[in-house]
């Protein structure tokens, strides 16, 4: 079985800074469409409940006359989407090894800013799990395993606290450089290249000018909100829409730092680079993870990137595939 010691990159591609870009450019986005497209997949459009009047959009996968040994299902990074590079490279590997695969767009990302009229945030976990459950009735789940990349890591490992209460046949988890604390996170993106900072704050500022589009009545904020530095942003967020006292105290209620998962009942993988330049390794050395969590740290990697070519072929997403598919014997 692949482990982190078998991520080797060729030596152009040992930057952590290299890595993470290309790992979220439009060459990985149509090495997956490619990749989905392969499959002979036949995928289809969901609108599910996530409770209290909260819709959120997923993507059924299938391949014809298959019978699938489970479902998989997907959730993506901070501003990426069910149609991100990875999340699609991730579905066509499962799709080949015999998984039905749902990529989930969290709320106010994708295409469906339009869907619900509250904003987005990090502890939205209530309704990703709501979501989740109306997912395996409505598509007759037996066994589910949920990877996530980056926040969608840190959405995939909570989940996992929720599962038994929520009813979910969660076998496995597999989750890719996920978010830790967001406090040292935040720390981190502030200490490195401005790229990042110019990466995130371009794409969280559309979505939230498509936001006050489509919602004016309820949405008037200025340009000089949305003028304001990463920190800055993310207090406005953490103080005004989503109600909280303070940025630490929202931080605070999706961090999965210490021995948060000390209780994570399900069995769960977990792969870092050791030169992510978002998420510190400090962090990881510093988690209290469960007997059955299973921390592997490859040395390069960047930021859910892995990229093992300049084709656009992922470590992670063999190494995603593999933990996955082990967990359910073949149908």
């Amino acid at each position: 079985m692949l482990t982190a010691a078998d991520s080797l990159p060729p030596r152009l591609l040992r930057n952590p800074h290299l890595q993470s870009v290309l790992g979220s450019s439009h060459l990985r986005r149509r090495r997956g469409l490619r990749a989905l497209a392969a499959t002979g997949a036949q995928t289809h459009e969901h609108i599910l409940d996530g409770g209290n009047g909260a819709r959120l959009q997923g993507w059924h996968s299938r391949v014809p006359g298959a019978a699938p040994r489970g479902m998989a299902l997907l959730l993506h990074g901070w501003e990426g989407s069910a149609e991100s590079g990875y999340m699609r490279l991730a579905a066509a590997r499962l799709l080949r090894c015999g998984f039905e695969v749902f990529r989930l767009n969290f709320r106010d990302h994708g295409d469906t800013h339009h869907l619900n009229e509250e904003l987005f945030h990090s502890n939205r976990l209530d309704e990703v799990v709501h979501a989740a459950a109306d997912m395996v009735r409505l598509l007759r789940v037996r066994d589910l395993v949920v990877a996530g990349y980056s926040l969608g890591g840190n959405f995939a490992l909570r989940l996992g606290l929720r599962a038994e209460v929520a009813g979910l046949p969660l076998r496995r988890i597999a989750a890719v450089c996920p978010l830790v604390d967001p406090a040292t996170t935040m720390a981190s993106m502030e200490r490195a290249p401005q790229i990042y900072d110019w990466y995130f704050r371009r794409k969280w500022r559309s979505s939230l000018q498509r936001k006050r589009a489509l919602f004016p009545e309820r949405y008037q904020w200025d340009e000089a909100t949305l003028a304001l530095d990463m920190r800055g942003l993310m207090a406005w967020l953490a103080q005004r829409p989503a109600g909280f006292d303070s940025i630490d105290a929202y931080f605070d209620s999706y961090s999965i730092a210490g021995d948060r998962l000390a209780a994570l009942p399900v069995p769960a993988d977990i792969l870092m680079a050791e030169d992510d330049p978002v998420i510190p390794y400090e962090d990881f050395r510093r988690w209290q993870l469960p007997p059955g969590a299973t921390l592997e740290v490859a040395r390069w990697g960047g930021h859910c990137a892995f990229m093992e070519n300049l084709a656009g072929d992922g470590f992670a997403e063999r190494w995603l595939a593999e933990r996955l598919c082990a967990a359910l014997p073949a149908a």
